[in-house]
């Protein structure tokens, strides 16, 4: 069943306005606030190089089935050179562009798919929606991801109760260094070969880092396209090794 308190967080919005990101999180309270409010639910999606094309086609694929309010927009988060430094709080500059824009377009509050384990993560981004007086229903409603997928299943939202976490492409550059469009499109290229082999609800990684690639993966050897994708791009290849959440995140201190 959808949990009472998530129900309770989206009704007391006239109008609400859902960041869209394509992953389970925001997918899953989108259709949540659409039964919940109807046509007084809007999404918007940003389009960016850090956003892989499949997550934008799924967005697409889940407004048309469901008759969401759906825009599509450009954050500008490329043309900020901040962002493009890449320091460790690289999302909060992310974040704030996107909720600029945003809010000059919203009808009522803003709302992300931020969850209850979110708040235990290093997330910067929490700033930015604090600055603009972002909405988190599930951390109203004190739902964490587990709770997410099993209200996915519930709704028969197959798709996305096997989608691993995703975030940006850009998580997967290390601290420092530049955010280039062209590397984005090389990960996921990476990314799709990985998920190509090893099945669409793997976890996968390719990381950028100062030395060069890493492909992260829960176990599996990564199939030999991966080093001849590298070798074709110029870039070198450092091998493979064990997923770790954050390993792009270079942090000061214990």
């Amino acid at each position: 069943m959808i949990s009472p308190a998530l129900i309770a967080a989206l009704s007391r919005h006239a109008d609400l306005t859902i960041a869209l990101s394509g992953g389970v999180d925001s997918m899953t309270l989108a259709h949540v606030g659409s039964r919940v409010l109807g046509q007084r639910v809007r999404v918007i999606h940003a389009i960016s190089p850090a956003v892989p094309p499949v997550a934008t086609a799924r967005v697409q694929a889940h407004a048309a089935r469901a008759g969401w309010r759906l825009e599509f927009v450009d954050a500008g988060e490329f043309d900020d050179p901040r962002y493009r430094a890449n320091p460790v709080n690289r999302c909060y500059f992310c974040k704030s562009n996107l909720y600029a824009t945003i809010a000059g377009l919203a009808e009522g509050a803003i709302a992300s798919g931020t969850n209850a384990d979110d708040l235990g993560d290093f997330r910067p981004g929490l700033k930015a929606a604090e600055e603009w007086k972002v909405v988190h229903p599930y951390v109203e409603a004190g739902i964490d991801k587990a709770a997410i997928y099993a209200l996915a299943s519930y709704l028969g939202l197959d798709d996305l109760a096997e989608l691993p976490a995703q975030p940006c492409l850009a998580s997967r550059v290390e601290t420092g260094l530049e955010v280039k469009a062209s590397d984005l499109e090389f990960v996921d290229q990476i990314e799709r070969l990985l998920r190509a082999d090893q099945g669409l609800s793997a976890t996968v990684r390719c990381r950028i880092t100062h030395a060069g690639v890493i492909v992260e993966t829960q176990g599996a050897i990564p199939p030999p396209e991966v080093a001849a994708a590298c070798q074709a791009s110029g870039r070198t290849y450092l091998g493979h090794r064990p997923y770790r959440q954050g390993a792009a995140f270079l942090r000061a201190g214990p």
